[in-house]
C-alpha cells in the first residue's frame, strides 16, 4: 500500500472512530430522535433560518458564544416615549425557531447579572405559552399563559455561571434538567400545537450567553 492511501485510511478510520465516541442523544419521552439543529458558533455567525433577535436587542458571536446584551439607549429611549417600555430592549432577547411539536432541546446557557432585583430569567417554550421561570429560591412553569403554575425548589438556575440545560416536551409533559438534576411537569394542558419556538429572555440589563445547542424531533 502506498504511504498516501495508507495516510486516508488512517484518517477515515480516525474519523470513524470519532463519530463512534460521540454519545448518542437520550431522551426520556422519546423512542427516536431526528436531528433538527445544531451549533456552537464556531462559526462566528447566527444562523437567521433558525434564530430571530428580538426588541432590537443586540446579539453578536464572541469566541464561540452567542452573547445578547441590551439594545441601545437611543432604541429604549423612543420606545419608553412611545409608551412601549415593555418592548424597549432592557433585557436581550432572542427566538429559537422551527421548534417541533414534541422536541428535545440540550444547551449550554447562561444568564448574567447582578442579581434578581431586577426580574428573572426565563425560557418560554411557545411564546408567551409555557414559561419556565428561573428565581433565586424556585423555578415555576406556568402553563398556558396563566391557566396553571407548578413551582419547585430544585432544579434551580443561578445567575452568573454556565448551565448545561436540557428541555423536552411532549403532549402532556415537559421535563427540564439542569446540571443532571431534573424534574417532570404534567398537565393536560401541556402541548405546542401551533407553536415552532423557544424564546430566551434575560434578566433586564443583564446578559445571555449561549456556548451550544441541538435540537431534535422527538418520535
Amino acid at each position: 500500500m502506498s504511504p498516501s492511501r495508507f495516510l486516508t485510511c488512517l484518517t477515515f478510520l480516525f474519523s470513524l472512530s470519532c463519530l463512534a465516541a460521540e454519545p448518542a442523544a437520550k431522551s426520556e419521552f422519546f423512542k427516536e430522535l431526528k436531528l433538527v439543529y445544531e451549533d456552537n458558533f464556531d462559526a462566528g455567525t447566527i444562523h437567521p433560518e433558525f434564530w430571530e433577535v428580538r426588541q432590537n436587542t443586540t446579539w453578536v458571536v464572541k469566541d464561540g458564544v452567542l452573547h445578547g446584551s441590551q439594545s441601545s439607549k437611543e432604541f429604549q429611549a423612543k420606545k419608553v416615549a412611545e409608551g412601549d417600555k415593555g418592548h424597549a430592549g432592557f433585557k436581550p432577547v432572542i427566538w429559537l425557531k422551527k421548534v417541533p411539536e414534541n422536541f428535545v432541546c440540550h444547551l449550554r446557557l447562561r444568564y448574567d447579572a447582578e442579581a434578581f432585583q431586577r426580574g428573572f430569567p426565563l425560557i418560554d417554550l411557545g411564546h408567551h405559552i409555557h414559561t419556565l421561570v428561573f428565581s433565586e429560591k424556585a423555578t415555576t412553569l406556568t402553563v398556558k399563559k396563566n391557566v396553571e403554575k407548578a413551582e419547585v425548589t430544585q432544579p434551580l438556575f443561578t445567575l452568573n455561571q454556565w448551565h448545561d440545560v436540557v428541555i423536552e416536551l411532549k403532549k402532556g409533559a415537559v421535563l427540564l434538567q439542569i446540571d443532571g438534576v431534573k424534574h417532570v411537569f404534567e398537565s393536560k394542558n401541556i402541548d405546542m400545537a401551533g407553536q415552532a419556538q423557544i424564546d430566551f429572555k434575560a434578566v433586564d440589563l443583564g446578559t445571555c450567553q449561549i456556548d451550544s445547542i441541538k435540537l431534535w424531533e422527538g418520535r
